[in-house]
């Protein structure tokens, strides 16, 4: 079975596709109230893309980008927030069409870098981003409140 795969923005009507895309991320379900404020302010904030990946009409991945100037880097900074692909689409390349996309928004913003953290449970991830050219260069530390 061939798929057309084609990537747009993410709309408002997108939103329960995030959001069950989210749940299964986090492997929680989340207060879809909140999500739902937090999803429709950061869609429309110029300094975020997100991106959905479809089959026909069938959503099967997305990712969302936050882009910010830092002190530290003299620039603008993107990073990744959210990536992901529905378990069957895996392994076909959308997540690499994503990524390019992402890159050359990047490039056409003179963006310093990008980054793009994940959880130390998801250890097969630190080979995806390799792959696609990411180095293992910080650590990150959080506190949970």
């Amino acid at each position: 079975m061939e798929s057309k795969i084609e990537i747009r923005k993410v709309e408002n009507q997108d939103l329960d596709f995030v959001y069950q895309s989210i749940c299964e991320l986090e492997n929680e379900v989340l207060d879809f109230e909140v999500f739902k404020a937090i999803f429709n302010e950061n869609i429309s904030n110029k300094n975020n893309l997100y991106l959905l990946a479809e089959n026909e009409n069938e959503g099967v991945g997305f990712i969302s980008f936050h882009m910010q100037n830092l002190l530290h880097h003299c620039g603008l900074v993107g990073e990744i927030q959210e990536f992901f692909i529905h378990q069957k689409y895996r392994g076909q390349g959308i997540g690499k069409q994503l990524i390019e996309i992402i890159m050359n928004y990047a490039d056409q913003n003179d963006l310093k870098s990008i980054e793009v953290t994940t959880n130390k449970r998801r250890t097969e991830n630190v080979l995806i981003y390799e792959n696609l050219g990411f180095g293992l260069t910080h650590n990150k530390f959080t506190i949970y409140k």
